[in-house]
């Protein structure tokens, strides 16, 4: 079996939510794959000097370099990595995974080029990523879906619907825009007195007391618990009835795929590549960024309509049965050969 370093950020023991390096990583792993991995530095600074020295101390023994390619700092990850497989002379793969990548290379053409241009290929686990890269012109594309193990996730295709029983789960980011949830909860409960809301996550830039001192200000009572296991919150998610997604920016996000996975239907806002992952009133209900009005009706529309809800919630664990590992293996399997 061929050896791969996978670079990315792997800081689930700082207590950050796990990425696509650790879950993505195991599946290889469980393939037979040779894994490095690079890197779990929390310092940005160490984390960036580590990935460097991995590639030149693995220079002789990966057969891959797997990189998961932001769109922020971690961009420049990307770019030194990448820069160095080409001096070594390693097939270097970068997931595409930065929801922001089509601004990244609009204002980094060259830098981008230099990157996406020389890979031995592009995965690109989103429609909306791919038909961003091949408008600038990049060809060496590959569509892999972002994939998890469907065995974990139990499937609830009915759910006490009396009263809105929210859940919320992402990373406490300004990206991901929490106190809307809180906004929603509030604006539900006029009509819904019993209404709740649960957000999941772990603190990013200091937003969760930011979000707790906000409900209490909007007087709402939100259940925050931090981070939790993907078997915690999996566990947890039986006594809610519908997931909100927030986000003001998103590429493919799993928490939403793993969502509809138990059953739960889902209100999410329309932005970046939600609209190509998702169709509106198919698999989910769509609404605008930061449209608190719409997305509190939708919601209402959820608990009151059986015959959308069902629809919804059978369509959508239809759709994401094409993301399980058993299906989407085969496709990394014929590319890392």
């Amino acid at each position: 079996m061929k050896t791969i370093l996978y670079i990315g950020n792997k800081l689930s023991k700082h207590g950050y939510t796990p990425t696509s390096i650790e879950t993505l990583g195991l599946f290889f792993e469980n393939e037979g794959y040779h894994l490095y991995y690079a890197s779990e530095k929390k310092n940005q600074l160490l984390r960036f000097l580590d990935m460097g020295w991995s590639v030149f101390r693995y220079r002789k023994k990966a057969d891959y370099v797997v990189i998961d390619t932001y769109s922020t700092f971690s961009f420049w990850y990307a770019f030194m990595v990448s820069q160095l497989c080409r001096l070594f002379s390693i097939k270097y793969i970068p997931i595409l995974r930065g929801g922001n990548l089509p601004h990244r290379i609009a204002t980094h053409p060259k830098l981008s080029g230099m990157i996406f241009n020389h890979s031995y290929r592009n995965v690109v686990p989103s429609g909306y990523l791919m038909d961003a890269f091949q408008k600038s012109n990049f060809t060496n594309l590959l569509y892999i879906p972002n994939t998890i193990d469907l065995g974990n996730y139990p499937f609830l295709s009915t759910r006490q619907m009396d009263v809105p029983k929210m859940l919320w789960v992402r990373s406490f980011a300004s990206l991901y825009n929490p106190k809307m949830a809180v906004e929603v909860l509030k604006t539900l409960q006029v009509d819904y007195p019993a209404a709740e809301l649960c957000m999941v996550g772990p603190d990013k830039d200091g937003l969760l007391e930011e979000t707790r001192i906000y409900a209490k200000q909007m007087k709402v009572e939100v259940t925050f618990t931090g981070r939790l296991s993907k078997k915690g919150w999996i566990n947890l998610s039986k006594k809610y009835n519908v997931f909100i997604n927030t986000t003001s920016f998103d590429n493919t996000p799993v928490s939403v795929i793993e969502a509809m996975c138990l059953g739960l239907p889902v209100v999410t806002t329309n932005v970046g590549g939600i609209p190509f992952l998702l169709e509106d009133y198919n698999t989910a209900l769509l609404v605008d960024d930061k449209a608190v009005a719409q997305m509190t009706l939708a919601v209402k529309a959820l608990i009151e309509d059986e015959v959308l809800r069902s629809r919804i919630v059978n369509n959508g664990r239809t759709y994401v049965e094409g993301f399980d590992w058993q299906r989407v293996k085969k496709q990394w399997k014929d590319l890392l050969v």
